[in-house]
């Protein structure tokens, strides 16, 4: 799984070397000592999430943003930034800040969305196939291309156009199906492998062909089927479902209908599960369901939510019910996918109340005391150096943004 070993990989660059700032986060707002019990709020104090989210949005941009240089605008992949870091983020955290700066402009705030999305031009790669790549320089883009990043930018990129109508975005979101297919062949079977630079490699850990980057795409591809042209529905629709079917036939747990990491390029099971790849199948097969009336996706859709909760929510002491306390980007795309769920299956609305009273004890315990959250949502520094990680802030952004649309609220 890609995600974990870039984000270690850079931490690991960092010096340990701290610099000085003062305290971002509103006095009210500041994590208390010890919160309540359960990280329940006082019956009289009413939460109102799109000022968390507003909150932890400017606590980000103060403390990650880059204010001037040749990545001026862009983001820092750590607070406190380390001696070894790039000029500017890695481009799966960038894309990670996308998805919560989005929810924040649907949510009513000025938050500069339409320069932020400009912003992934930065790390677009012209040679080849075209497609973005995992690193910038503030100008051109460079590093690996990798099939996951790219559909979550396509996410994004139909999300931009709904609220902004430019119609280069339908163009860019044309470029990465263009991208995605030249990562799809016939080896273990079709479906995508994870990067562009470690095809068919048996016996490298890396070369594979992995549930995120297929889960992604077809994600991406069926959001992208609901704006695309006429003449492009039936090829976007038929790659989806292609890549579908090799994951169901592939990484699917059949005893409890979740799914697993990844097949290697040896043909080998890697059987590692996290709530994000089951979360994209089902987003997946609830799209299918809606553009084919088959209602065949719908049921997979439906027993996948059903096993993912049963799965990954366990009793953990102190907190009670609660999806995994680490990797909190990875729940978070989970949860948006019970989400879409949900008006076909109403059970999903229990899952996303669990989630909801873990994100408050987050908010109540899991942050230090300049308001940035601690990847460990029970608030036990685990592990520092991923605190500092730009990705894990991207995570409660995401999540405070989604929980405040999900209740209808507006600034």
């Amino acid at each position: 799984m890609r995600s974990i070993k870039l984000l270690i990989a850079s931490l690991f660059l960092c010096s340990c070397m701290q610099t000085s700032c003062s305290d971002p986060s509103k006095e009210q707002l500041k994590p208390s000592n010890g919160g309540n019990e359960g990280g329940t709020t006082p019956a009289a104090e009413k939460v109102v999430w799109h000022e968390r989210a507003y909150d932890t949005y400017l606590t980000i941009d103060k403390l990650y943003g880059i204010k001037s240089g040749a990545t001026a605008g862009f983001f820092n992949e750590n607070y406190p930034k380390g001696n070894g870091d790039l000029s500017a983020s890695f481009l799966w955290p960038y894309d990670g800040l996308m998805s919560g700066v989005a929810l924040m402009n649907k949510l009513g705030y000025d938050v500069d969305y339409a320069a932020k999305v400009e912003r992934y031009e930065a790390y677009w790669r012209s040679d080849g196939p075209g497609g973005y790549g995992s690193q910038t320089n503030g100008t051109t883009g460079s590093g690996s291309r990798f099939y996951d990043d790219n559909s979550i930018i396509g996410l994004n990129l139909v999300e931009a156009y709904k609220q902004l109508q430019d119609e280069k975005y339908l163009a860019r979101c044309a470029k990465i199906v263009h991208f995605l297919l030249s990562g799809e062949d016939d080896t273990l079977g079709g479906a995508l492998w994870w990067c562009e630079d470690q095809k068919n490699m048996p016996g490298n850990g890396d070369s594979n062909k992995p549930a995120c980057a297929n889960g992604y795409a077809q994600w991406f591809l069926l959001s992208y089927y609901d704006i695309c042209p006429e003449a492009e529905k039936a090829d976007v629709l038929a790659f989806a479902k292609r890549l579908y079917a090799w994951e169901r036939n592939n990484l699917l747990d059949s005893s409890d209908q979740t799914y697993w990491n990844d097949r290697n390029a040896d043909g080998s099971i890697n059987k590692t599960k996290w709530t994000y790849n089951s979360g994209a199948m089902i987003a997946a097969g609830t799209r299918l369901y809606h553009i084919t009336h088959e209602k065949h996706y719908l049921d997979e859709a439906i027993a996948t939510a059903k096993g993912a909760y049963s799965y990954f929510v366990k009793q953990r002491d102190g907190i009670g019910m609660a999806y995994v306390l680490n990797d909190p980007w990875f729940t978070i795309k989970l949860i948006r996918a019970y989400m879409e769920l949900e008006p076909d299956f109403k059970t999903c609305g229990e899952y996303i109340k669990v989630f909801t009273r873990n994100l408050e004890y987050a908010w109540q315990h899991g942050r230090s005391q300049n308001g940035l959250f601690y990847e460990d949502w029970s608030g036990k520094k685990v592990n520092p150096d991923r605190d500092k990680g730009l990705l894990m802030q991207d995570a409660a952004l995401e999540s405070l943004g989604a929980i405040a649309l999900y209740n209808n609220e507006h600034k």
